[in-house]
């Protein structure tokens, strides 16, 4: 299944919100975005019948092996491009929502070569852990 930027950014979503809060309902999701529960309800079609999610009988939504995969990876992008851009002196807000952008764009050989070196440099392990902490995950 061809996914696009905006089946990333839910699968993402999901992810955090699992990590957060455990269970995750579309309302959640809908909440967390900013978006339409009709938008959300349509987008989990999508991933439902691409076998990226499952959502059981009560409405909670979980992510399949191939959506965790897709999700983590856009997830760890996520954290360390803002955590870079966070080091390089870029204020918060504007490091996380420019992350949001890079992260579905940047080729995967240029993302390892900035993950090398944002690990290499040491740019201190006590930022990378509060951005951690912005994400919910401790």
């Amino acid at each position: 299944m061809e996914i696009h930027e905006s089946g990333e950014d839910y699968l993402e979503q999901i992810l955090m919100l699992s990590e957060k809060q455990g269970q995750v309902r579309s309302i959640d999701i809908a909440t967390s975005m900013g978006v339409s529960k009709p938008s959300v309800s349509n987008a989990m079609k999508k991933l439902r019948l691409g076998g990226l999610i499952r959502v059981d009988g009560d409405g909670f939504i979980t992510l399949t092996d191939g959506g965790m995969e897709i999700a983590a990876k856009i997830y760890e992008r996520h954290r360390v491009l803002a955590a870079v851009l966070i080091s390089l002196g870029v204020d918060e807000d504007t490091a996380f929502e420019d992350a949001c952008k890079i992260e579905h764009d940047i080729s995967e050989d240029s993302f390892r070569r900035i993950q090398q070196h944002y690990r290499a440099h040491k740019y201190t392990d006590i930022l990378y852990f509060e951005i951690l902490g912005f994400f919910g995950i401790k």
